[in-house]
């Protein structure tokens, strides 16, 4: 089976190819939610939308060797930030879709790079407003702490509730100065923070690609 995401064929058919497609990031450290978030959003928001996958984990899923030397985080990185830039690419060149709800942003590789900030300019061959200006908005959802659900399920996650929070914190610092960012803080009801997040993502979609939105979900 292709692994091809939809396109809209409903009601709220437009023509998208004089419409730029407006990128919006869903970030937040390891155990934040997004993976469920972003289910939850498939549920509920019109095929103008397009899901972009996570590039960690196309990487690491595919394969990639995930070894701690400085080298070898640096290889891995470099291959995720390539990943991730050219997902986003596809995405504005197709021009079927409206909306790119990004797993995560070029910026958060500055939460996991190695060799520090100025390194990754270096490599990037960019800088903070040029990378800002992707984006139409940030949505930043918080790390729990063991107390508030911390789990590592997730076959790929391999930090604890520390690291988690200490990567957490970097990617704020990366994201923080955006002109359209919005953080989302843990609760006890994960349901609370699920549908914060996705009453904030059909706030900043297109009002055409509100059409089929169904934000009266349950899980």
């Amino acid at each position: 089976m292709l692994n091809i995401p939809n396109v809209c064929e409903g009601l709220c058919k437009h023509n998208l190819k004089s419409l730029e497609t407006r990128m919006i990031v869903l970030t937040g450290g390891p155990g934040a939610g997004k993976t469920a978030v972003l289910e939850m959003a498939k549920k509920v928001l019109c095929h103008h939308v397009v899901i972009l996958p996570e590039a960690a984990s196309i990487i690491f899923g595919g394969g990639f060797w995930r070894m701690n030397s400085s080298s070898a985080r640096m290889a891995a990185q470099r291959a995720i930030l390539h990943v991730q830039i050219e997902l986003e690419n596809l995405v504005i060149e197709e021009k079927k879709w409206a909306v790119g709800l990004c797993d995560r942003g070029t910026l958060d590789g500055l939460a996991y790079w190695p060799n520090g900030e100025e390194n990754f300019w270096e490599t990037t061959h960019s800088q903070l407003k040029t990378e800002y200006a992707k984006y139409f908005g940030v949505i930043h959802l918080r790390s729990p702490t063991d107390l508030l659900g911390y789990n590592q399920q997730n076959t790929l996650r391999i930090e604890t509730a520390l690291q988690s929070k200490e990567i957490d914190d970097k990617i704020a610092l990366a994201w923080s100065k955006h002109p359209n960012y919005h953080v989302i803080e843990n609760s006890e009801d994960f349901l609370t923070k699920a549908h914060s997040a996705i009453a904030l993502i059909s706030e900043m979609i297109p009002e055409f690609s509100r059409v089929n939105l169904n934000l009266n979900f349950k899980s």
